[in-house]
């Protein structure tokens, strides 16, 4: 069986970092994706979906240092549900997109002039090490 995603798209905000007790971080942000089609009439349509990214340790960390809002980003994972009860006993679910690998395509307006640089960090999952390019800025 698989369960992988690719996405390319812009963050929707910085991401949210937090540092667990154990001293494991961990990102949240959504990614909007963009599709583009005409309509029955011509019209050129563009329609947004909105994905919730989670990412862990390693990935997390050069998150927080480096992903801004509108940021264009290269993401693989996986898709993960989990469910919880609200404060009114209503079980609530997501789906998010735990990533393994993640690539900084530049911000949204460099890409119009193609100026934008691109730089790769990935991870095996949340409980493996990161492993970095050689040539990232950073």
């Amino acid at each position: 069986m698989v369960n992988k995603v690719v996405l390319i798209g812009n963050a929707g905000q910085d991401p949210e970092v937090r540092h667990l007790d154990s001293g494991v971080s961990v990102a949240n942000f959504n990614l909007a994706t963009n599709e583009t089609y005409k309509d029955k009439s011509g019209e050129r349509v563009t329609q947004t979906e909105w994905h919730r990214i989670v990412l862990w340790r390693g990935l997390a960390e050069v998150a927080e240092k480096y992903v801004k809002k509108g940021e264009l980003l290269y993401i693989e994972g996986r898709l993960r549900t989990r469910s919880w009860d609200d404060k009114d006993g209503i079980k609530r679910y997501t789906t998010e997109v735990y990533a393994d690998s993640m690539k900084m395509l530049g911000k949204k307006s460099d890409q119009a002039d193609g100026s934008g640089s691109e730089h790769a960090v990935e991870s095996e999952g949340p409980g493996m090490e990161v492993s970095e390019n050689d040539d990232l800025p950073f």
